[in-house]
């Protein structure tokens, strides 16, 4: 029989169990630690380290934007800036508030301002705020004056953590006074997006260019940022440096503009729209209001922008240092015409009669005779519809050449009418040619241009195809509106509501058909023609050229800080003008005519036209509701050109009084034409350069011959130009009248000549 265990016996058993277990949880427990210090060590140790490191970004100097010539445009400016370390103003009694009261008090500035600055974004803590990192200095003021700057270091004891150092600010050279700010752009920093996205190379202190050059080349001007690693201690306190990249400066980007023909281009424009505001508008009983307008001088043989000027226009310096919301709310104000737009090529204007190098084009390439007779009537039927000559002129049977010459616009009312009844007219054939609107193409009208500029406006040419495709989007409204009318305009202008309404029955109806007046009109630059300035130029470029279409550009070069040319830009050919030589050489002529002894002789009258001929085409383009646009249009030498200036002045009145003086004065500039004769030493370009700025090693560029000028940086005044540049602020109003998508642009001259009589215009169609 078995006997029971003893107690004493019991209890060894259990602390035996208990033995075992002890030391099956030591084994379990060393294994562990060996998998962990041994076996995993490395990688746990790299984590340790990494939790440990914090990343460091130091800007890099951007790159400078120059001018043809190596002259700045845009450069940067040392500046004294203010910086609090966190880490050691946190250590202070409550957080270093006394301090930063101390500052604000100094520098005069709130001191919650310079709160905000030094404060960290997050989530939680918006914009003002620092989105870098905190173990590096936080800029909280710029540009700060040298004697304040003088008293914080003296002081520094009172400023704990607060250091004054030198930085680099965005700065505007401006020299001869150019403003190009739609052009150059500006900065903002880096948005969340952007550094969040797939590949991206910014830094959450980086300046990103948001428009102009600075965007399009933000990535040669931007450089590469220096990255340091610095380990912090088990309290978030900077203890060293543990590796550090220095920053690489960004390259500099060299220009096609020219510094000099740039300011004469932007004061001429001024200058124009001033004129112009002097003028009388006998249709609108008012002084032209010239609210707004745009200048381009192209190389013709390379496609490279010389000058490119807007108007309204502001002063780059605005974005020095960090723009106002004043000051920005301006510059996006459609009261103030917008001032950051650029109406060089985001601007749409009517062409008017420069359109006319289209049509003359498309004429000859259609069978018209180059010197067959063409009768230059007061006036041209289609149906019931009467389209009129500019203030009923008359010539009678004329030649191509001087129809060209005196601009008659009812010779190009009969041969678009003539060349739409070929396609079929109102039943057209299978492939209509369209030779009008198929030559637009072929000039680059109706499409961007594809320069280097971003937010570019592509312009229109109205065919069967976008009839059609608008006719669809636009039916139901078009038809609404048909039946309900347009009260809200009806308030204050009901002729102006009747006109729309009808406008609104007869697209409901039809509107998809283009009908003959679509291609009467459009053969002067009206109706559903729009053209920016730098198109306009472009294809005045291509017929001086011999035909070749190039994709304007501003971009000469990138260079790199020491002096090395990193990249050329060479010339891109985008297309070629179908016209034969024989057609070239007939409009070069006759355009040349034009200069002589048609529209624009009168703007030409003391210019040397036997030593530097000169071909050009004036234009006045109505607008429904709106007073004329001013269009000039020109290119020289004609038998050798070098290059083409367009200009458009809206509501500006006729292109021989308002636009076509102020080119004339630009190509005075070019060429040195003073009182009639020329002067080399006068000419600022007769020639674009062929060669590069020069920068040396150390960075420093080689001044050009001419030097840069002292202030007022102003060409000669022989050019006709002031010294008096407006301000920011003085911008002309815009009219802030709704827009409506067809008639406001679209048969002004058809429904001024017809509605007075009666005779409402059915939209697009003609019998």
């Amino acid at each position: 029989m078995n006997r029971p265990l003893s107690v004493p016996q019991l209890a060894r058993s259990r602390v035996s169990v208990v033995q075992v277990l002890v030391l099956a949880l030591l084994c379990t427990l060393g294994v562990r630690l060996w998998y962990l210090q041994v076996r995993s060590g490395p990688q746990f140790q790299q984590a340790a380290a990494a939790n440990d490191l914090r990343t460091v970004a130091t800007a890099a100097v951007r790159g400078s934007i120059l001018d043809d010539q190596g002259r700045p445009l845009v450069d940067n400016r040392t500046v004294l800036e203010v910086t609090v370390d966190l880490s050691t103003l946190t250590q202070q009694p409550h957080q270093g508030k006394a301090v930063l009261e101390r500052l604000a008090d100094t520098l005069g500035v709130p001191v919650a301002q310079l709160e905000q600055r030094a404060r960290l974004c997050s989530p939680t803590v918006s914009q003002p705020c620092w989105t870098g990192s905190p173990y590096q200095p936080i800029p909280v003021a710029q540009d700060v004056p040298p004697p304040l700057a003088v008293k914080i270091m003296e002081e520094h004891d009172q400023f704990p953590g607060i250091a004054v150092v030198p930085a680099a600010q965005r700065a505007y050279p401006e020299p001869y006074g150019v403003q190009a700010s739609q052009v150059l752009g500006y900065l903002s920093p880096v948005s969340p997006d952007e550094l969040s996205a797939p590949g991206s190379t910014y830094q959450p202190t980086d300046m990103v260019g948001r428009s102009g050059l600075e965007q399009t080349y933000d990535k040669e001007l931007r450089g590469v940022s220096g990255v340091s690693e610095v380990a912090v201690d088990n309290l978030g306190r900077a203890v060293r440096t543990v590796s550090s990249t220095a920053p690489v400066a960004g390259d500099d980007v060299v220009t096609t503009l020219d510094a000099r023909i740039q300011a004469v281009a932007e004061q001429q424009l001024a200058a124009a729209i001033k004129t112009a505001r002097g003028g009388w508008d006998k249709n609108s009983s008012a002084h032209y209001k010239a609210d707004s307008g745009a200048v381009v001088v192209l190389d013709v043989n390379t496609g490279g922008v010389v000058a490119m000027a807007t108007y309204p226009s502001y002063d780059p310096t605005v974005w020095s240092g960090g723009i106002s919301a004043a000051d920005y709310a301006h510059l996006t104000d459609p009261n103030a015409g917008v001032p950051l737009l650029d109406r060089a090529y985001q601007g749409q204007f009517a062409p008017g009669s420069t359109f006319k190098l289209v049509t003359a084009s498309a004429m000859l390439q259609d069978g018209f005779p180059a010197h067959g007779t063409y009768d230059c009537s007061p006036s041209f039927e289609v149906g019931s519809q009467s389209f009129h000559n500019f203030e009923g002129e008359a010539f009678g049977p004329i030649s191509l050449k001087r129809t060209i010459e005196v601009s008659c616009d009812t010779v190009f009312y009969r041969a678009a009418y003539q060349m739409w009844l070929h396609d079929g007219g109102n039943r057209p054939v299978a492939h209509p040619a369209d030779p009008v609107q198929t030559m637009a193409a072929q000039y680059g009208f109706g499409r961007r241009t594809g320069i280097d500029l971003p937010g570019e406006a592509g312009g229109d040419v109205q065919t069967r195809q976008e009839k059609l495709a608008t006719w669809k989007q636009m039916k139901d409204v078009w038809c609404r509106r048909a039946q309900t009318g347009y009260p809200e305009v009806a308030a204050s202008d009901p002729t102006r509501a009747a006109y729309l309404k009808q406008i609104a029955y007869e697209n409901c109806q039809d509107g998809w058909q283009f009908r003959g007046g679509d291609a009467v009109i459009e053969a002067i630059g009206q109706g559903g023609i729009l053209v920016t300035p730098l198109q306009l130029a472009r294809a005045y470029s291509a017929l001086a050229n011999g035909g070749t279409l190039y994709q304007p550009h501003l971009e000469k070069a990138v260079i790199s800080p020491d002096g090395h040319v990193v990249a050329t830009y060479q010339p891109k050919v985008v297309g070629h003008v179908p016209v034969s030589p024989a057609t070239r050489s007939f409009l070069v002529n006759a355009f040349e005519g034009v200069a002589q002894e048609g529209t624009a002789s009168g703007v030409f009258g003391g210019w040397p036209l036997d030593k530097i001929a000169v071909g050009a085409k004036t234009g006045t383009a109505d607008v429904y509701g709106k007073q004329a646009t001013s269009v000039f249009a020109s290119f020289l030498p004609a038998n050798h050109p070098q290059y083409a200036v367009a200009m458009m002045v809206s509501q500006g009145g006729q292109g021989a009084m308002t636009s076509g003086p102020a080119v004339e004065k630009i190509e005075e500039a070019l060429y040195g034409v003073q009182q009639g004769a020329i002067n080399p030493q006068a000419a600022m370009l007769p020639q674009p350069p062929a060669s590069l700025p020069q920068i040396r090693s150390d960075g420093t560029l080689v001044a050009p011959a001419d030097q840069i000028l002292p202030p007022p940086y102003l060409p000669p005044p022989a050019y006709g130009v002031s010294a008096v540049r407006p301000s920011l602020h003085d911008a002309p109003p815009v009219l802030a009248a709704a827009a409506y998508f067809l008639p406001e642009r679209r048969f002004a001259e058809v429904y001024r000549a017809n509605w007075s009589r009666g005779i409402p215009y059915r939209m697009g169609t003609a019998t």
